[in-house]
């Protein structure tokens, strides 16, 4: 029969120390639940606490919307802007005037498109009640030659649904435009602000620290302004090709079909086949009995599509586009009730930034690496 000191010096042999007195009578088991409960309490706290935050955050940001919106759009627009301002500080242009510079051809471009939008949306709103009842006679005639079931579709009229909001378009229009002139201040204290965020940097940390907070961000700057510039150029891409396209076909209202591919085209997966539907019913309106130019308005859209959003924007963007569907259905949802459709817009854009920040600071590069929707070599 061993001893308690035979004991303790064989598990001593076999690189396990020997139990104390202390250990021996310490009472383990009470002790170690007390601290998981506490643990746990305070898990839940934690993440009772961050689920409160994150609906406060929401609510202040939907009832601020009308300053938070053209801030947030500002923001974006701050990175695109950012590269022509470095290029011009280069050329030892003052920092004042080339934000001014800038900012003007930006409003002029911006204004020129809101009168040319305002003058084709007021035609299309006065016509949409006529081509509306000749899309419902069609149905009908259709129905009557297929058997097809057409009462649930008449049922719904649409047209009663959408008339109030085509007729709010103009309107729409005008206060695009007054927000508009909020986003340009904005842009201009952003932009203007930039240089001084550096000097506040350099004091705030030691120098090595502002260096590498200062590389990191550049190298978020860099990525995002490149992504947000190359998607405002495949998406005015887009809508230059639909509108030359169905402008070729004879759809009437092409110029308004362009804009509109151009605003969903930030919408991934779904956007395109909204902006798609529109024309393609207007085509079959104005060209009855012959269906050959809507097929041909179908075909050529969904060839515009599968060329740049499937072969030229993945090459173009880059790994910023490797994003969970789940990541985008989700951030659709989220900033589509936060902020209606302008949230929708922004939706996918704001969550590139989130991942391409996440990205580089090496904390949270776990979230960066859960929002991919595939493996990606680093």
């Amino acid at each position: 029969m061993l001893t308690e000191v035979d004991y303790n010096n064989r598990v001593n042999t076999k690189g396990v120390s020997p139990m104390s007195e202390h250990d021996r009578h310490r009472p383990r088991k009470s002790g170690d639940r007390t601290f998981v409960i506490n643990w746990y309490s305070f898990q839940t706290l934690l993440m009772l606490l961050s689920f409160l935050c994150i609906v406060a955050g929401g609510a202040v940001l939907r009832s601020a919307r009308s300053v938070v919106i053209p801030l947030v759009i500002a923001w974006l627009l701050s990175f695109i802007f950012k590269p022509a301002l470095l290029k011009l500080g280069k050329k030892k242009m003052p920092r004042g005037l080339a934000v001014s510079l800038i900012l003007t051809l930006f409003f002029v471009i911006c204004l020129l498109a809101f009168i040319l939008l305002y003058r084709r949306i007021l035609p299309f709103v006065n016509a949409f009640p006529n081509y509306y009842g000749r899309l419902m006679n069609i149905v009908q005639e259709i129905g009557q030659k297929t058997n097809l079931p057409t009462d649930l579709l008449m049922e719904f009229d649409l047209g009663r649904r959408l008339t109030p909001l085509l007729f709010a378009l103009p309107g729409t229009v005008i206060s695009l435009i007054s927000n508009f002139f909020l986003i340009v201040v904005f842009l201009v204290f952003i932009l203007l602000g930039t240089p001084a965020s550096t000097e506040r940097l350099r004091r705030a940390f030691s120098l090595t620290m502002a260096e590498r907070v200062q590389q990191i961000i550049n190298s978020i700057s860099y990525q995002i302004g490149r992504y947000l510039l190359t998607t405002v150029v495949i998406s005015a891409s887009t809508g230059v090709a639909v509108w030359l396209a169905l402008s070729v076909i004879g759809v009437d209202f092409s110029v308004n079909w362009g804009v509109l591919a151009f605003v969903l085209n930030f919408i991934p997966y779904v956007g395109s086949l909204i902006a798609s539907i529109p024309p393609i019913l207007v085509a079959l309106v104005q060209f009855y009995p012959d269906i050959k130019p809507a097929m041909t308005t179908a075909i050529v859209l969904l060839a515009i599509q599968m060329s740049i959003g499937n072969f030229l924007a993945p090459k173009v963007v880059g790994d910023a586009l490797n994003i969970n569907p789940i990541v985008v259905l989700l951030s659709l949802l989220f900033w589509g009730w936060l902020w209606g459709g302008v949230g929708a817009v922004l939706a996918v854009s704001i969550a590139v930034v989130i991942k391409i920040t996440c990205e580089n600071v090496p904390i949270l590069r776990p979230i960066a690496i859960l929002m991919e929707s595939r493996r990606t070599k680093r």
